[in-house]
């Protein structure tokens, strides 16, 4: 068939359809009478044939891309057929009968995760017929689903779980999408779907680079499709940016045996999380895996810590091992750069000086002379004082040594070259450049075949005719004995000689040989193996040398082309094109011209069967007889292996024309021109003069390298010059002609005069050096810049060294202490506060004696009404009714501050001790309410019992006060007394600012010294005040210690059984110190002797008195006047009160002594006070008045060794807290019953969230009571607590905090200290707080009488009348007349009745 309506102007075939088995088709052909079918005929055949063939073709664009007319696309039905069989084709779009109505079909997502399931997909069609029918979408028929036509879109939903991996399976990663019509049953159209899989990549970096939406989870080490599965926000990764991943590195090189870190630059790093292994490097070495561990400096470096390594063989000097660093046992950090470590060994394959010495200076190998071996200097003994090295002014190696030399023989006339091989043969060139001798002849070395310590190519002199034989002799770099070598083999001088008929050809002794070249000659003679080199000529014509001996040379001829000594040639190597057929059967093709009886040949390429391509032979024609017309040859052909046909091809009208000639510039051969001028080149035959003047000569023009256009006429080329300046030859090229007319100086446009040129090259000198000497400078930076890292790292390593040996010391320091402390405990036992004390301090915190102590204070006439005002108002707080309103009416007042809040919730709990279970009840609808009350303002639920803003919740947290005393004194009050006392001995081994109250030990990072202090720990004797015969006390002071310090130190010591309340205060007493000549001094903290600079007075010291270890000291009475037994000289003493003046606190009375004190100048002198550390607030303090130079930063490692020192004591504590049995005494049943109150009312508000219970119980019982005890141990215990232990207890009691919450603490390295100090104890802790799920034991409750009556004063006229008029509102209260009887209490008790 033939198309001839195609989109081209020419016929084209389209269908070959085989219709007869023989013999042609005849010309009468005819149609069946419905048209569908073609009659054919031969002369033995008759055919039908369909005139169209439409069901061959699959798909759209086949069907209509064949041109076929009939043909055309019935949609639904997805075949190729004629219009009329397609189902309802009248009907738009259901039959395309052009390429641009073939239905198209694209998806939105076009991929998704294989463990994406019942995704939405979005299918947008393009020319889909009506589909009211409906539609399936199908992946491969192993899935079908329901699509819904929107519009021209169709919504489908993606495979289920338990489908996706078979069609995975079936089909790979790629199935294809189908729509399916539901009216045929058939697919009409399909596009390409992908079902990607993140957790093949095993690493960020090929994750974040897949095609697809993956995500890598650097915390799990995870590829995942969805980002929020990763633990933490800044753990997921979307660039390769932010991958984990290796730096490029300079060349790591290790050597074997050798303990040595890899430090590796790197970014991203991950910070290992709780319950996470640490980092390791693993080095592949020889198919066995070693790993080391590593230590993370910080999210940019890493670092393979200190070890060895090895690999077998002394054959490898040096080991390319493949290096991955890993973290959490297997978590790879990507290695891009594909970073190696090289581990080398110094004597390997270096068994001489000169190849040790040789070896990559990087190395750091060296020459040991006194073990005779290549190796590391720290591996050379001590003693040997003669180590090599190339960097070194002695690094030359001795005693060189020669092995072989080649060849022993050559001629007396010089020119051979001589290869001495050795040992040591210097290290440069220059070293041996002029003193190397062979036989007595001087031999120059060869910088081409200088191998450096092993090898010295030489060229021979001539030798003198005295000369016959010797040694090889040399000299590195200078002749002395040591740096001399001679060989012990002798080098010959021989004579060469030839024979008289030496020419020998494979058959028989001739001197003729073939032009073509290739036959094989052999030389006979003497001595003919002598000398480096071996040349052979024939005349002009070389040949090629093959082998020699002693009496042999053989080589083989090339192919002669010697020109005739006639006339000169006529150029040819014009290009010729030839066709022919079966042209690369010739091996050797040839063209010929003979002209005047001669006969010229020249070469031709094959370049395909058919076409070749020859160089024209030239012609000889006399140059006085060349006539400027065409030459024709008398014969021209080809040779052809031995086609004669093609010798002579005497119709061919091949012509010859004369060369072009051309004429030189000018008598000067240099032509001047201005750049962008032509050049003009004149000459005659240009343009061969042919009939028509068509025919053209292709020239070639060359100024210097580079090539110009040409415009060519008979007499001259016109050549427009290149972009050049300066001097150019001129190069005119044409056939086989090559001719310079002479050369071409093209001038600038401005030349620059000498001076300007002087000028630029000394400036561009000047920038040479300048750019050398930034360089050096970088250079210097740079190594100053490593030197300075390594002394960190090594500043580093010793810090952490010292962190944990210092924790050591001191956590077995502090466990002996807290042993003595323990035995004293059991002799004395702890100093609990009497149920009283405690409760009122907790109740009623900073108010020592409270008006509820005491009697009523009112004049006797008044006191029976009084008293009987009280007992109705009693019997009234006894009403619940009454309570609720009375309660609810204060707490609406806008006056009713949170203190007053406080007030009033502990006023009503202390009077309602001897009826708990009433208090319980009213606290229980209290706190209903108070939940209604949240819920109903859409608070977030967690923030219930957060804060002490109301009645009910100071009232709950006294609720426990009262019912925990018990348990505290049994269970939890051993733990947390040992705890406190922990951080206070750990506390006063170091040096504490009496004025900021910072501490060299700390937990917290705000009372932390940011320092080095210098001090030393003495030991002072000290008479005991209450028996001075018995024996002296030895107490443990710092010589840094102010007075007052001290004298605290030593009541502690002294009545360290003894409650703090009965204990002399340290203000009240002196302290005396009593040297060994008999005299005693007072010391204090200010006096005469106290130093002053720039406005500041730093308090007085043990070291300021200097004090030395072991005095004898004791505490005296304060005296009215000092005393000095020395002179008897009146010492100045600063009153107390001045002192104390200066540190001025803040808050309640109870918190005097653990609040941080205020630096205030001194009123009288203007001055400030400092101890250790002056205060940073202060403006004139400079830089670097605080000590050492380091960054304060790195003094934070102490909050860690203070950390783990008592780390034992914290646990024991928080283990006591969150168990449920103790030793026999059982946890309250008040938790059990206030727990159950709150799961009650979740249960009622339908509050099923577990976190937010979790948080009301937290707010309940550890924020509300376990943290205030924990902060506040004088609470519990008679102590006394200062401002350092006060903040580390307020650390600890945070960690409990943190402890009790079901949050997730996400940490950064922005978080707080004290959250980073415990974040891996926290999930321990929080197992136990899980694990305290249920109270096994019964708890009976218990009362004490009540401490005393209450006394209030109500003055405020209109509360009353707000109160008075709730109870007329409340039915309740209106039956049991509450109103009536508030308004006799007002009556009895009013001043005026």
């Amino acid at each position: 068939d033939i198309r001839v309506d195609g989109t081209t102007k020419n016929t084209l075939e389209y269908e070959i359809v085989q219709v007869v088995d023989s013999g042609p088709i005849l010309r009468d052909m005819a149609f069946s009478v419905d048209h569908e079918h073609l009659y054919i005929m031969s002369e033995k055949q008759l055919t039908r044939v369909p005139v169209e063939s439409c069901s061959q073709y699959e798909t759209c664009s086949e069907c209509l891309g064949s041109g076929d007319p009939h043909c055309g696309w019935c949609v639904l039905h997805n075949t190729c057929t004629r219009k009329e069989r397609c189902e309802r084709s009248s009907e738009p779009r259901r039959f395309a009968s052009e390429m641009k109505q073939c239905v198209r079909l694209t998806v939105h997502p076009n991929n998704i995760s294989v463990s994406q399931y019942n995704v939405l997909l979005v299918l947008e069609t393009y020319n889909v017929p009506e589909l009211s029918a409906g539609v399936n979408c199908t992946f491969e028929d192993l899935s079908e689903m329901d699509g819904l036509v929107v519009g021209s879109q169709i919504q489908c939903i993606s495979p289920a779980a338990k489908e996706v991996p078979q069609i995975i399976t079936e089909n790979g990663e790629h199935p294809t999408l189908q729509l399916k019509s539901k009216e045929t049953g058939m697919t009409f159209a399909s596009t390409s779907f992908v079902f990607y899989n993140c957790s093949v990549h095993n690493s960020c970096l090929s994750c974040v680079e897949s095609p697809y939406r993956c995500h890598w989870c650097k915390y799990r080490h995870v590829c995942t499709h969805d980002p929020s599965s990763c633990s933490f926000q800044e753990g997921r990764v979307k660039v390769p940016e932010d991958c984990p991943q290796l730096l490029q590195a300079e060349k790591i090189l290790v050597p074997v045996e050798v303990i040595k870190p890899i430090t590796l630059k790197a970014k991203n790093l991950p910070q290992p999380q709780s319950g996470q292994r640490g980092y390791e490097c693993i080095l592949n070495i020889q198919g066995s895996e070693q790993r080391v561990p590593a230590l993370r400096f910080n999210s940019s470096s890493v670092q393979c810590q200190n070890t060895s390594y090895s690999y077998e063989g002394m054959e490898i000097n040096s080991l390319p091992v493949e290096l991955t660093v890993v973290w959490n046992g297997n978590f790879n950090i990507d290695n891009p750069a594909q970073n190696k470590v090289h581990l080398y060994k110094c004597g390997a394959m270096r068994d001489s000086c000169g190849l040790c010495l040789k070896a990559d200076p990087d190395f750091e190998c060296g020459w040991c002379q006194g073990q005779n071996q290549c190796t590391l200097r720290q591996h050379c003994p001590a003693q040997d004082s003669q180590w090599l090295e190339l960097s070194s002014t002695k690094g030359k190696c001795t005693n060189p040594k020669i092995t072989d030399i080649n060849p022993v023989t050559g001629p007396r006339e010089g020119g051979t070259r001589v290869t001495i091989r050795g040992e040591n043969l210097g290290l440069e060139f220059r070293d041996i450049a002029s003193h190397v001798k062979v036989a007595g002849v001087e031999c120059k070395p060869l910088v081409e075949g200088y191998i450096p310590a092993e090898q010295i190519v030489c060229e021979m002199g001539e030798a003198k005719p005295s000369q016959h034989a010797g040694f090889v002799e040399i000299c590195v770099a200078e002749c002395k004995p040591e740096f001399m070598a001679r060989s012990s083999q002798l080098y010959y001088f021989m004579l060469l000689g030839f024979d008289p008929f030496c020419c020998l050809c494979p058959s028989s002794f001739t001197t003729l040989r073939p032009v073509s070249g290739g036959t094989q000659v052999t030389i006979t003679g003497n001595n003919l193996n002598a000398g480096s080199n071996v040349i052979v000529t024939f005349g002009r014509q070389p040949c090629l040398f093959y082998r020699r001996s002693t009496k042999h040379i053989v080589c083989n001829t090339t192919a002669s082309y010697e020109a005739s000594h006639g006339n000169p040639l006529l150029r040819g190597n014009t290009p010729i094109a030839v066709w022919g057929t079966h042209l690369d059967l010739i091996q050797n093709p040839q063209i010929r011209a003979k002209h005047g009886g001669k006969e010229h040949v020249n070469n031709c390429e094959v370049q395909n069967s058919t076409e070749m391509t020859c160089q024209a032979p030239a012609l000889a024609v006399d140059p006085n007889h060349q006539s400027e017309l065409a030459e024709r040859p008398e014969e021209f052909g080809f040779i052809l292996d031995n086609v004669q046909s093609l010798l002579i091809l005497n119709k061919t009208n091949f012509t010859y024309y004369p060369n072009p000639i051309f004429e030189v510039f000018n008598p000067s051969g240099i032509l001047e021109l201005k750049p962008g001028s032509p050049i003009i080149l004149k000459g005659k035959n240009l343009i061969p003069p042919v009939a028509g003047g068509n025919a053209k000569l292709n020239y070639t023009v060359l100024v210097g390298e580079k090539p110009c256009a040409v415009t060519v006429s008979d007499v001259q080329l016109l050549c427009e010059s290149p972009n050049l300046i300066g001097r150019h030859k001129v190069m005119a090229r044409v056939g086989g002609m090559e001719f310079s007319p002479g050369m071409v100086y093209i001038s600038p446009d401005s030349p620059l005069s000498l001076p300007a040129i002087v000028s630029i090259a000394v400036a561009g000198g000047l920038l040479i050096i300048f750019i050398v000497a930034v360089l050096i400078a970088y250079k210097r930076k740079s190594r100053e810049s490593d030197l300075t890292l390594k002394r960190l790292q090594m500043q580093m390593d010793n810090l952490e060294s010292r962190v944990a040996l210092e924790c050591k010391e001191a956590f077995a320091e502090l466990q002996t202490d807290i042993h003595e402390l323990t035995s004293d405990l059991d002799g004395a036992g702890i100093p609990f506060l009497d149920y009283r004390t405690y409760t009122m301090r907790v109740l009623f915190p900073g108010i020592e004696d409270h008006p509820v102590l005491r009697d009523l204070e009112v004049p006797g006439y008044r006191q029976e009404r009084v008293e009987k005002g009280l007992k109705l108002f009693a019997q009234l707080i006894n009403n619940k009714v009454f309570l609720l309103s009375f309660i609810r009416t204060l707490e609406s007042q806008r006056s009713f501050s949170m203190r007053d809040r406080g007030n009033v919730a502990s006023l009503i709990m202390t009077v309602l001790q001897s009826k708990l279970e009433y208090a319980t009840d009213v606290l229980k609808q209290l706190l209903a309410d108070l939940i209604d009350k949240n819920l109903e303002s859409k608070n977030h639920p967690k923030l219930l019992l957060r804060r002490t803003e109301s009645v009910a919740e100071k009232m709950l947290t006294n609720w426990f006060t009262f019912l925990l005393y018990k348990f505290l004194k049994e269970c939890a009050g051993e733990p947390l007394f040992s705890l406190f006392c922990a951080i206070k001995q750990q506390m006063e081994k170091g040096p504490i600012d009496s004025i900021t109250g910072e501490a060299r030990y700390s937990l917290s990072e705000d009372k932390l010294i940011r320092q080095q202090i210098d001090y030393k720990t003495l030991v002072l004797s000290c008479v005991n005040p209450d028996n001075v015969n018995s024996p002296e006390i030895p107490v443990k002071i710092l010589n840094c210690d102010t007075i007052t310090q001290v004298k605290e130190k030593i009541l502690d010591a002294i009545f360290k059984n003894v409650p703090c309340s009965h204990r002399p205060k340290a203000a009240d007493m002196d302290l005396e110190w009593r040297q060994a000549s008999g005299a005693r001094m007072i010391l204090q903290d200010e006096d005469i002797t106290t130093k002053i600079e720039n406005d500041w007075k730093r308090l007085n010291t043990l070291a300021h008195y200097q004090v030395p270890d072991g005095s004898v000291v004791a505490l005296v009475s304060k005296q009215v006047t000092a005393y000095n037994a020395v002179n008897n000289s009146t010492v100045s003493r600063t009153s107390a009160s001045k002192y104390e003046n200066m540190i001025r606190y803040t808050g309640s009375p109870d918190s005097l002594r653990s609040r941080t004190p205020m630096i205030t100048p001194d009123l009288e002198s203007g001055v400030k006070m400092w101890h250790l550390v002056k205060n940073h607030e202060h403006g004139d303090q400079k830089e670097g008045d605080r000590g050492s130079k380091m960054v304060s930063e790195i003094y934070l490692t102490r909050l860690l060794a203070t950390k783990g020192t008592l780390q034992k004591f914290v646990d024991d504590l928080f283990e006591t807290i969150f168990s449920t049995a103790h030793r026999g005494s059982a946890l309250p049943l008040a938790i059990k019953y206030m727990f159950d109150f709150l799961d009650e009312q979740a249960d009622k508000h339908n509050i099923h969230d577990p976190h937010v219970r979790h948080t009301w119980k937290s707010n309940c019982l550890p924020l509300r009571f376990w943290v205030n005890m924990i902060k506040n141990p004088q609470f519990v215990f008679d102590i006394h607590k200062n401002s350092i232990t006060d903040a580390c207890l307020s650390v600890v009691a945070q960690t409990f905090m943190d402890s009790c919450s079901t949050s997730e603490h996400r940490l950064g390295k922005d978080s707080p200290s004290n959250k980073l100090l415990y974040a891996k104890d926290i999930p321990s802790y929080k197992n136990w707080v899980e694990r305290k799920s249920t109270l096994l034991c019964c708890y009976k409750f218990w009362t004490l009488d009540i401490l005393g009556k209450k006394k209030t004063s109500i003055t405020s006229s209109s509360l009353l009348f707000q109160i008075l008029g709730a109870l007329d509102q409340d039915d309740q209260a209106g039956k049991q007349k509450l109103a009536y009887k508030l308004e006799q209490v007002i009556t009895l008790m009013s001043i005026d009745s």
